[in-house]
């Protein structure tokens, strides 16, 4: 270990000190006294180190023999993760609080979670990639169990860690196979084996056990089984984050992962990816319209927007890759927003997740039904909200490759989708007279809920730049 590996993982070393200094902090002190001044103090600094690895640019630097990237590929993933963490956390302290879940440990679990994030987007090796995974996977576990008196979130956090575990499970076996056959578990080493555009046989196989522990991660179909549970039995805070972040992390190790370790033989990956896709934007679409519980129909449009993400990779190319991160970012947007709303939905002082309670919002919060309204176009990518160019993105990456079947079968099922995002929309502005929810009361909510419509609908002109950014760290990974 040399001070250049340190240096590059430098950011990954500060979080984890704070994580650590605010598990002491908090065990010494008052405890769950002071659980929101640690909850403050973390999303302040996930914003701090999203600036610092978004300033720091430069050329790529590899750490302790190459299990490690640092290139605008990881960076530009982990400023998505860092702020939408930070903005998921800001949103949950009013749900938290008034539910008694304000723990010190939710701050502290989330945050080495995003601690594995960042490694699984940095991944170089087998090793990295999973110590990086299962980081994630165990501190999200338990955040999804966080009510402990409640048994909708305890089967959700069982479910999520049985099947979680399974699917750790087929990603090792593939891991394995693929250091068997590849003969070292460095990225840049596998991919040195591929001859002539094609893998062995047992190489072959190695990828499709990982592909299988990735699409988990991702809640493609049909690996998704986890999802609508989870979404719904978790703390809707936790919900929220669970569609965001992480999602964004398993897409960049997803892509990693495909063009790293594997990009050499694209034929024999990008019909595998593209299977995927359309199974899960069609069950995603087809699955939501019968749901009554907004968390689960969530959970479901999450899926059907992973399937859209897998279209940018099913390309193989790198505008593929630059489709599915313009993608990802706009989708965290819209699933920050939508979820605020979520969050500010209570009547007599308890949370309201089922869909005829949106009957009639309209009238009494006009103003939120509108930005709402915004949102849920977005999602079903009505133009000219930003949702729209997200999908455009990912539908000419894959004209672009010659898929266009795939783009056919995108706009099929985003025309399905859209049914069950208008029919919200229906029940907010012509739904039946029923009782009136509570009246909103976290400003925060709101500030993220407004800011959140604004930027899809500022964001239609240029996209804030992102385009620029997604170019670069495309080039970045496709090399």
């Amino acid at each position: 270990m040399i001070s250049s590996d340190i240096s590059t993982v430098l950011p990954e070393i500060v979080l984890a000190v704070f994580a650590m200094g605010a598990l002491i902090f908090a065990v010494y002190t008052r405890k769950d006294a002071l659980a929101p001044t640690v909850l403050w103090a973390t999303a302040a600094a996930f914003v701090g180190v999203a600036v610092w690895i978004g300033a720091a640019g430069g050329d790529a630097n590899v750490a302790f023999g190459g299990a490690f990237i640092d290139d605008a590929f990881s960076r530009y993933a982990k400023v998505i993760i860092l702020l939408s963490a930070a903005a998921i956390l800001l949103m949950s302290q009013d749900y938290m609080t008034k539910r008694g879940l304000m723990h010190f440990e939710y701050p502290v679990l989330i945050t080495l979670a995003v601690i594995g994030m960042m490694m699984m987007v940095s991944a170089g090796d087998l090793m990295a990639l999973y110590v990086g995974l299962e980081l994630q996977s165990l501190s999200l576990y338990v955040v999804a169990s966080l009510r402990r008196d409640s048994v909708k979130s305890t089967e959700a956090g069982l479910k999520y860690f049985v099947l979680g575990a399974l699917s750790s499970g087929l990603l090792l076996y593939g891991a394995s196979l693929t250091y068997g056959f590849a003969g070292t578990t460095v990225f840049s080493g596998i991919i040195s084996t591929i001859e002539h555009g094609h893998m062995s046989i047992g190489l072959l196989f190695g990828l499709v056990f990982i592909v299988t522990g990735l699409a988990f991660k991702v809640s493609a179909v049909p690996f998704h089984m986890w999802t609508p549970d989870v979404y719904e039995g978790s703390p809707t805070p936790v919900t929220a984050f669970f569609a965001t972040a992480p999602k964004v992390a398993a897409m960049g190790l997803f892509a990693r992962v495909l063009h790293d370790a594997f990009g050499a033989g694209t034929a024999d990956w990008t019909q595998i990816i593209a299977l995927l896709s359309v199974a899960s934007m069609f069950w995603g679409a087809i699955a939501a319209i019968g749901q009554k519980d907004i968390k689960r129909l969530m959970a479901y449009s999450s899926i059907a927007h992973m399937g859209f993400a897998l279209m940018g990779l099913a390309a193989g190319t790198e505008y593929g890759v630059q489709a599915m991160l313009v993608y990802m970012a706009i989708y965290v947007t819209m699933n920050i927003g939508t979820f605020a709303f979520i969050l500010s939905l209570e009547k007599d002082g308890q949370p309201v997740s089922d869909i005829a309670a949106l009957h009639q919002y309209a009238k009494a919060e006009p103003k939120r039904a509108l930005a709402m309204l915004i949102l849920l176009f977005s999602l079903a990518g009505v133009p000219p909200f930003i949702g729209f160019f997200g999908k455009l993105y990912v539908l000419n990456a894959a004209v672009s490759a010659d898929m266009t079947w795939l783009a056919i079968a995108g706009v099929i099922a985003s025309v399905i989708g859209a049914f069950y995002y208008l029919r919200l929309v229906y029940f907010m502005y012509f739904g039946e007279e029923g009782d009136a929810l509570d009246k909103p009361s976290a400003p925060i909510l709101w500030v993220f809920l407004m800011g959140s419509a604004a930027v899809v609908v500022l964001g239609a002109f240029n996209l804030f730049g992102i385009e620029a950014l997604a170019v670069q760290a495309a080039e970045a990974l496709v090399r």
